[in-house]
């Protein structure tokens, strides 16, 4: 292995009555100019079969697979429990996720394509190339990937699914499945949904978002626009596009870990019979 990255295999599955295979890794990036750590989930069987694997990248890495580092003590997303479950149901396709950690008192000039006069950010662009250019990369060069766009998905939470929506519509040649999950869609005078009216044709991305109601109503009306802007763009709720309301959800961890579960059973469904014709 390159002396450019370390490999830890962690010890984050022990965690669980059937632990799950996470691999950790600390990560140095050129463009960005720091270490930071990537959490690999494998599906089952992933080390005894000779096979292919989708993958998603999720933005806040620390949140997704161990309470310990999760912004909230004791609230991660459980992706590696849920991932593992729907796998072995045969409801979603087994695929490989991957999550990065968000870079601290950083994440928001990470996460935001515009940079505001009060809150700064709008380094997005660099963000969107570190992944592009360094991480998947080396995902593609450390697994057995399915390296393509279609079986490539990214997501992420509140900035995180800000981010994810700015860098689908800007490298849909890499990236096809989006979780634009409790978008902040408020940012820069909703500079994103600016961005999706401006598309002069429709890349074949497909494309979840969701939002909670008891996010305020400020940020479901803002979820609601962000839809409009995308089935007035040719997304055809239902096929390529989901649009949820979670009754009585909050802008939390909690909140996001119950979403899991249905984001990947539309981004990676399991194949139809006629499929494996």
């Amino acid at each position: 292995m390159s002396s450019k990255y370390v490999c830890l295999v962690d010890a984050l599955a022990a965690r669980v009555a059937h632990p799950t295979d996470l691999r950790k890794h600390e990560f140095r990036s050129g463009l960005m100019s720091d270490t930071r750590d990537l959490v690999v989930y494998c599906p089952p069987g992933y080390d005894d079969e000779q096979q292919r694997y989708p993958v998603l990248y999720l933005q806040d890495g620390q949140n997704l697979f161990d309470a310990t580092t999760a912004f909230i003590p004791g609230m991660d997303w459980k992706v590696d429990e849920t991932a593992e479950t729907l796998i072995l149901e045969k409801a979603i396709r087994p695929l490989i996720i991957v999550g990065v950690y968000n870079a601290g008192d950083q994440r928001i000039g990470e996460y935001t394509p515009t940079r505001d006069p009060k809150l700064g950010g709008g380094r997005a662009e660099l963000y969107g190339r570190m992944l592009v250019e360094e991480i998947k990369p080396f995902i593609d060069g450390e697994y057995r990937t399915l390296p393509d766009a279609e079986n490539t998905g990214l997501g992420g939470s509140s900035l995180g699914g800000l981010v994810t929506m700015f860098l689908g519509l800007r490298y849909p040649d890499v990236f096809r499945r989006l979780a634009v999950i409790s978008p902040s869609v408020w940012w820069s005078k909703r500079a994103i949904i600016a961005l999706v009216r401006k598309l002069s044709c429709k890349p074949p991305l497909r494309i979840w978002v969701d939002i909670g109601t008891q996010e305020g109503d400020a940020h479901v009306l803002n979820a609601r626009l962000l839809r409009d802007a995308l089935v007035a763009k040719g997304w055809r709720e239902g096929e390529d596009l989901r649009y949820t309301e979670i009754a009585g959800a909050t802008h939390t961890e909690a909140a996001w870990a119950e979403r899991v579960s249905p984001v990947l059973r539309f981004l990676f469904p399991a194949a139809k019979p006629e499929d494996a014709q």
